[in-house]
């Protein structure tokens, strides 16, 4: 497909200002809306890359019908939306506590899953687009500390796929990202919380250009999934097994809380 309306949540982080170059660089007469809540960050990287910065809090559940709606009145439907703002914490479950585990869900799993109903029944009646969500290894394998996190990775992770199932005939292609650590703010972030040892500092990561660039390909040839490092492909054929199960219980880093 050719896009015209591109909108990419998480706009101002490293994956979506890297995605946010791919699809400029390919598709220079389409326009990009970036979303984020951090202002100063999102306008330096929407400068960068040509596109529209619009600020928005996405754990306002209730108030982005109203928001969408406006959106498109400005600068028209919506043909690709990526759903690539996330947020990390590596707490336990009794140390999160619940407040903090509800902004966690809210913006990993019921913010994108809302922008899907706002975007796709345009989607539909144009028989034209696409659905690109950001899970996370985090939700196929059991991670100390990512309860709430890897839950609601999970979650998309699942949803998205099944939407796929259930759009593929009506033209509009969904792709599920499974991103193991890459480096960004948010895998900074989440390394912080983590007593230092071999787990943390030897775990495999990769670089948000790399990440991008296979999101871009997988797009234009209407691929279903991508998964990068390639290392963690082994982890998704496994994650079913008790196996998998008691290795990451070894080598998961223990969080500091």
């Amino acid at each position: 497909m050719t896009p015209t309306h591109i909108l990419i949540t998480g706009g101002a982080g490293a994956i979506g200002g890297q995605l946010a170059g791919q699809f400029r660089q390919h598709h220079p007469e389409a326009r990009i809306t970036l979303v984020d809540l951090n202002a100063e960050a999102l306008a330096v990287a929407a400068e960068q890359h040509g596109a529209q910065a619009e600020t928005c809090d996405l754990t306002d559940i209730d108030a982005l019908p109203a928001w969408w709606q406006s959106l498109e009145d400005r600068r028209g439907p919506v043909d690709v939306l990526v759903n690539c703002a996330g947020i990390m914490d590596i707490i336990s479950i009794t140390g999160t506590g619940w407040e903090k585990g509800k902004r966690l869900l809210d913006i990993n799993f019921t913010a994108p899953m809302r922008l899907m109903d706002l975007a796709l029944p345009a989607m539909v009646e144009a028989r034209h687009g696409c659905v690109i969500n950001v899970a996370s290894m985090a939700g196929r394998v059991p991670i100390r500390g990512c309860s709430y996190y890897g839950g609601a990775k999970a979650g998309i992770g699942l949803a998205s796929e099944i939407a796929r199932l259930d759009l593929k005939k009506q033209g509009v292609n969904v792709i599920t990202v499974y991103p193991g650590p890459i480096y960004s703010g948010l895998e900074n972030h989440a390394r912080s919380q983590v007593k230092k040892g071999p787990a943390s500092r030897f775990i495999p990561t990769g670089k948000p250009d790399v990440l991008a660039e296979r999101i871009y390909k997988t797009f234009r040839k209407g691929g279903a999934r991508v998964i990068y490092p390639d290392i963690y492909s082994l982890a998704k054929q496994v994650a079913n097994l008790n196996l998998t199960n008691r290795a990451m219980d070894f080598f998961s880093p223990q969080p500091n809380q």
